[in-house]
């Protein structure tokens, strides 16, 4: 599956604000922002604010680059795919 991240300014009420829109076959699936200094061992790290859809869950981990937060959020929707596909 192919992501496509879309770079965006977030209002998070603090400093983290570069943030990605994370869209799946043009549909937006998520959003990723990245950690700033305030979080001193996870700076600039990138954190899962928020998912829709199949990827809507109270769980928001946090991936040391986007690589391994798109890694992620693929094998998320690629396990959600192969239940609804796996359904009599």
């Amino acid at each position: 599956m192919s992501l496509t991240l879309e770079p965006v300014r977030v209002a998070t009420n603090g400093h983290d604000e570069e943030g990605r829109l994370v869209f799946a076959r043009g549909r937006l699936v998520g959003l990723v922002v990245r950690l700033s200094a305030l979080h001193e061992e996870l700076a600039g790290q990138w954190f899962f604010e928020a998912g829709f859809g199949r990827l809507g869950t109270p769980n928001h981990p946090v991936f040391a680059d986007l690589a391994a937060a798109q890694a992620w959020i693929e094998r998320r929707l690629g396990a959600a795919s192969a239940a609804r596909t796996a359904r009599p």
